[in-house]
C-alpha cells in the first residue's frame, strides 16, 4: 500500500495557478482540455508528485499537490509537460494562427512558443482547514465563472470524485484516497 499524504508543516501541499499567455482561451476545446489532463497525468508520474484536486478553466488551470522535491520542480513539470503537448499538437495539425499567438522572441533553449505566463503562481499550504479552502475554490471555479451551475456538472475537474460521484468517462483521476486526515 501507497504512504498516505498527510498536510503539515513538514509535508507541504502546493496550490498551482498556472495562466495561459495574455490570458489567451487556450483551453476551449474538449481535445486541448482532454491532452492537458493526460500531460498532467504524464506530470505527476513524472515528477512523482500526487494530484489531489483540479480543474481546467478556459484561460488557466489550478492543482493541488503534494511537494516532494521543490514547488519549482512540481511548476516546471507541470508548465513543460502541458505546454509541449499542447504546442505539438497545434504544430502536427499546422493550427499557425494559434501558434502565431504563442510566439514569442527565441529564448536561451531555443523555444519559438510558449503557452503560459511567465509567472509563478505557487502557494503553500500547511494545514487541513487552507487545504480544504483550496479544494473548494478549485471546484467552484466554473460556477463562479458561470459555466455551470454546480460543480459537479463540470466534466473537467475533481469535483465529481471529491464527492463520490466520478463519471465512467472522468478525464484525469485525483489521489483522493491518499489524503490522510487528522479528523475524522
Amino acid at each position: 500500500m501507497s504512504p498516505k499524504f498527510q498536510v503539515s508543516r513538514d509535508s507541504q501541499a502546493l496550490y498551482l495557478t498556472v495562466v495561459a499567455k495574455d490570458r489567451l482561451p487556450g483551453f476551449q476545446t474538449d481535445v486541448i482540455k482532454r491532452i492537458t489532463c493526460k500531460a498532467i497525468d504524464e506530470a505527476r508520474l513524472t515528477g512523482n508528485f500526487l494530484l489531489f484536486a483540479y480543474v481546467i478553466m478556459l484561460d488557466h488551470l489550478h492543482l493541488l499537490t503534494d511537494c516532494p522535491k521543490t514547488s519549482a520542480d512540481v511548476l516546471r513539470c507541470v508548465k513543460g509537460l502541458i505546454g509541449r503537448r499542447v504546442i505539438d499538437y497545434l504544430k502536427d495539425r499546422n493550427y499557425q494562427s494559434s501558434l502565431k499567438k504563442l510566439r514569442h522572441q527565441e529564448w536561451k533553449r531555443k523555444h519559438t512558443y510558449s503557452l503560459w505566463q511567465q509567472e509563478k503562481n505557487v502557494f503553500s499550504i500547511f494545514s487541513e482547514s487552507v487545504f480544504m479552502q483550496k479544494v473548494n475554490y478549485i471546484h467552484n471555479n466554473p460556477v463562479r465563472a458561470e459555466m455551470v451551475d454546480r460543480a459537479i456538472d463540470y466534466h473537467w475537474s475533481s469535483a465529481r470524485i471529491w464527492r463520490h460521484m466520478p463519471t465512467d468517462d472522468e478525464p484525469l483521476l485525483v489521489d483522493f484516497d491518499r489524503i490522510q486526515w487528522r479528523r475524522a
